[in-house]
């Protein structure tokens, strides 16, 4: 049995935006400290692929009455930019990428194949999936999840705004109470916001464990994908 290990990393992208106003756009420095921790994690030969999110572009309908399968599409090309972004900050320090996409942009992306991302992250590129599923009324969470098992991961880890999981919003509720680690099962039937819903019962259905901790935490993404997590564990 191979003794590599291959995470999915899941980065927020208002987490990227860094104290930028309203959390949107890209904070370069912020993109940068990534970057480093990611590369010191590939040269100790973790296989590292990379989901981010759109929320520095783009949320839903943005309180207008889009369509909601033209929102979900500017969400979707929202990933894509990101992607490039920082497969692009990579690039220039030192690391080799590969950025699929789960629909066609000649010229600029690959369409998503999983043999040949396996074959990216087996020579130690750095791999990122934009796109989602590339269908409306699916999450970002769930094109994580779906690359994931796809990928064979042997984890999930959320990089978020936020240091682990909770039983309430904590930016509500100054009592809310922080799991240091919790099951599926709980995060399903309490419908607690690690990812949504769906996702969720595709981790329980398939046994993929997950983790959640503060993107912001010096080394915080160095350590996860070395298996020290100081967030929040997600048990399957």
């Amino acid at each position: 049995m191979s003794d590599r290990r291959r995470i999915l990393l899941k980065l927020s992208g208002e987490a990227l935006a860094g104290d930028n106003v309203e959390h949107k756009g890209f904070d370069e420095a912020s993109v940068r400290a990534v970057a480093g921790q990611v590369r010191r994690a590939s040269e100790e030969g973790v296989q590292i692929a990379i989901v981010i999110g759109g929320g520095n572009f783009w949320r839903g309908r943005q309180g207008n009455e889009l369509d909601r399968v033209k929102a979900d599409q500017i969400g979707m090309l929202a990933t894509v930019m990101n992607c490039l972004y920082v497969a692009g900050i990579f690039e220039t320090e030192g690391m080799k990428t590969s950025v699929y996409t789960a629909f066609p942009i000649d010229g600029m992306t690959k369409v998503f194949n999983r043999d040949d991302a396996a074959a990216d992250l087996d020579q130690g590129r750095i791999v990122f999936f934009g796109g989602g599923t590339g269908h409306p009324y699916f999450s970002t969470d769930t094109g994580v999840v779906l690359r994931a098992l796809e990928m064979e991961a042997d984890e999930i880890l959320l990089a978020k705004a936020v240091d682990g999981v909770y039983d309430k919003d904590p930016k509500k509720y100054p009592d809310a109470k922080k799991y240091d680690e919790i099951t599926i099962d709980r995060v399903v039937d309490e419908r607690l916001q690690v990812i949504d819903l769906a996702a969720s019962v595709l981790c329980r259905e398939n046994h993929m464990p997950l983790a959640v901790f503060d993107l912001n935490q010096p080394d915080g993404i160095y350590n996860a994908t070395k298996g020290i997590i100081t967030g929040t564990r997600v048990t399957v």
